[in-house]
């Protein structure tokens, strides 16, 4: 299809779709907190202390849309910064909670800001203000008008660790049409794995403009320590909430809707010949803590929120062993990864697609994932090769797959070490990403 006729009905229906999903945006915004934080420059609307931040200095501009890819970002522009010390960036996040996560890195050299609206009068303005060297989208992040409007000023445009699942490829397919015309703006596209060249290259993308660099996800050489601090925040948090010295953590990371009391079950099952087995669970999106406790209450567990817990003791007359802690913050999973035990990844028991499993692999612990891994099918198949995950057919298998763990500690050290090394071609990712970045453009 041409590339106008694209644009044409793009800017026709994105309205339409906008007020459609504004009621679930709001709705979102208003549970998730900081809405109105910054709002207007969703519309292109800056403050002046803001503007004078990148007026005028031509940064980097760097798109993430929500906390894996703000995380993958900070990674990124840490790596870009070894070359160029003084460079400034701009890092865009459509998300309340992203925008949190990249706000605690702000500095005079990194302007956080909420991503514009993709109308084009609206992301002309913001490319106008910002006036920006070059364009990276993290991951899969396109934005029609943005991208075609950075091109028409010469911009380079980049997709930095494009990751795409077979479940998306297939569905990009069934839109080639659509699609092609504005993945063809893209001037490079840097890929985690082999197998994405052709997925990319399938999509109309020339295969020159594509780059295998690995993940910058599963690259630990950059910020790869967890934040010392905030693991001593943590564990001080666990004391004071009684949870024992002796304890064994089962970590739920990621966890969505019917996974925790799963977990919970599966844990007070294990606790007659483990004892001091204890769960602490992560979800995916913070703002469930409190449907996260009720359901736990309503089975007879006692549930402790880490933020809006109550101030007193819901301890009375429950036994130690019942009580589950529910992280409900954002930001703070990679270092619940050093507490635990065994991990166990969320969205892929009750949920399809899967959460990223490298993580708490590379902090050395032992995972378990349910059968519903198809966001991460690549890695998933790699690390299942080499021994370093442990994958479930369903639900039923759960209770025993952890008890086998804790009975031979060893043996899930072992795997933890298997899976990383695996994972060791990663490490770098960020430095050559960000080298890729540079040879695009001149600095």
């Amino acid at each position: 299809m041409p590339r106008p006729l694209v644009y044409f009905l793009y800017n026709v229906l994105l309205p339409a779709i906008l007020i459609l999903g504004l009621p679930s945006f709001l709705i979102k915004g208003i549970r998730r907190g900081g809405l109105s934080r910054n709002f207007l420059q969703r519309l292109g609307f800056f403050s002046n202390k803001t503007f004078s931040t990148f007026k005028g200095k031509k940064p980097i501009w760097i798109h993430a849309v929500s906390v894996g890819e703000v995380f993958l970002a900070l990674k990124l522009i840490e790596a870009l910064r070894t070359t160029k010390p003084g460079r400034l960036i701009v890092l865009s996040t459509t998300t309340t909670t992203g925008y949190r996560v990249a706000a605690e890195k702000e500095s005079n050299t990194l302007t956080v800001i909420h991503n514009p609206v993709d109308l084009p009068w609206i992301a002309s303005s913001v490319l106008n203000k910002i006036d920006p060297c070059a364009l990276v989208l993290i991951e899969a992040e396109i934005w029609p008008n943005l991208i075609g409007l950075a091109k028409r000023r010469g911009l380079p445009v980049l997709l930095a660790n494009a990751r795409l699942s077979t479940r998306s490829e297939r569905r990009y397919k069934k839109f080639r049409g659509l699609i092609q015309p504005i993945f063809s703006l893209l001037d490079g596209v840097s890929v985690p794995f082999d197998e994405d060249v052709a997925r990319w290259t399938s999509l109309g993308i020339p295969a020159e403009r594509v780059v295998v660099t690995g993940s910058i996800k599963f690259d630990h050489s950059v910020s790869a320590a967890s934040d010392e601090k905030l693991r001593e925040e943590l564990t001080n948090w666990l004391t004071d909430t009684k949870m024992p010295a002796t304890r064994r953590i089962l970590l739920g990371a990621s966890t969505h809707s019917g996974e925790e009391l799963l977990l919970a079950t599966a844990t007070r099952a294990l606790q007659g010949e483990f004892p001091e087995l204890r769960l602490v669970l992560v979800p995916r999106h913070a703002e469930r803590g409190k449907e996260v406790t009720a359901v736990l209450r309503d089975a007879g567990f006692d549930p402790i929120l880490r933020v809006g817990a109550a101030k007193t003791d819901s301890t009375a007359g429950k036994a130690p062993n019942e009580r589950v802690w529910i992280a409900n913050t954002t930001g703070e999973l990679r270092s619940w990864f050093h507490h635990a035990e065994i991990v166990v990844i969320g969205k892929s028991f009750h949920v399809t697609g899967g959460q990223n499993p490298v993580e708490p692999i590379l902090a050395g612990r032992p995972v378990i994932v349910g059968p519903n891994m198809e966001n991460f099918t690549d890695v998933v198949g790699e690390l299942l090769r080499v021994g370093g995950i442990r994958q479930l057919d369903g639900q039923e298998a759960l209770g025993e797959s952890i008890r086998t763990l804790l009975l031979a500690p060893s043996e899930g050290l072992a795997m933890a070490a298997s899976g990383a090394a695996a994972m060791a071609r990663h490490a770098g990712s960020a430095l050559r990403n960000s080298r890729w970045i540079d040879s695009k453009f001149e600095t």
